[in-house]
């Protein structure tokens, strides 16, 4: 089930929804740049390693560009792959900006990276001797999924099913599209093994729910949860700005 659009309107311009999509997207070409070798070494400096951030090994000298407490940041914009990436800008480009709108630009980019961190937490709790570069906006993106269904979950969300040689285009209620992905997270973490590579499972169910508990504190006061229908608060977020 691939997200393509939401009948959601925004009242501001999504600035660092964009911002943050253009920034993944200029790493990843310089990633591209690198070639396969000085990519896997960029992947290996600047990922965040569970076992180094928590001191139980080193990165030798000469990977070791910053302190392994800010690969928890710049973790969040390096991407594995070009479908890595195009599904994580995906999910940002159509979820991002009704929730930078319901918290402003400034509390966005907090709540961004504060969900990013919660996924990197989860992640590395699960598995805290892992040696595996974790990369990706996904941990953060989750947190973004989390504020959308709290906030949203009756917003109307246009999904493609893929059915074998077929496809169908449906219209689904935001609540059913992302309690879906969830569930999905729930099931693969459990079916995963932790000491192989591929998808950080633990840290797409941190991400969620940061988002989820985040999204109270950071809303306007006047941005309601569990909206019923889409661009309820407009109207007092023009009176509020006067």
């Amino acid at each position: 089930m691939i997200p393509l659009h939401d009948d959601n309107p925004t009242s501001i311009f999504p600035v660092f929804t964009i911002l943050f999509i253009v920034i993944c997207v200029l790493v990843y070409f310089w990633q591209f740049s690198l070639g396969a070798e000085g990519n896997h070494g960029a992947v290996i400096s600047l990922g965040v390693i569970p076992a180094v951030l928590l001191n139980k090994v080193s990165l030798p000298t000469e990977l070791f560009v910053i302190p392994a407490g800010l690969t928890v940041f710049t973790s969040m914009f390096l991407h594995g792959g070009f479908m890595h990436l195009a599904g994580n800008m995906l999910f940002l480009w159509i979820f991002g900006n009704n929730v930078e709108d319901s918290m402003g630009h400034f509390r966005f980019i907090i709540f961004y990276l504060l969900c990013g961190v919660a996924a990197v937490a989860g992640q590395t709790l699960e598995n805290p001797d892992s040696q595996i570069p974790m990369i990706g906006a996904s941990g953060a993106i989750s947190g973004v999924l989390g504020g959308y269904l709290l906030l949203y979950p009756h917003a109307r969300v246009l999904v493609l099913i893929p059915l074998g040689f077929f496809s169908q285009l449906v219209r689904l209620p935001a609540g059913w599209v992302l309690g879906l992905w969830f569930g999905m997270q729930i099931v693969s973490s459990a079916l995963s093994n932790s000491e192989g590579g591929g998808v950080a499972w633990f840290a797409h169910i941190g991400g969620f729910i940061a988002g989820l508990a985040l999204i109270p504190l950071f809303k306007y006061k006047n941005v309601k949860l569990f909206q019923t229908g889409h661009g309820s608060n407009k109207y007092s977020r023009k009176l509020r700005r006067r």
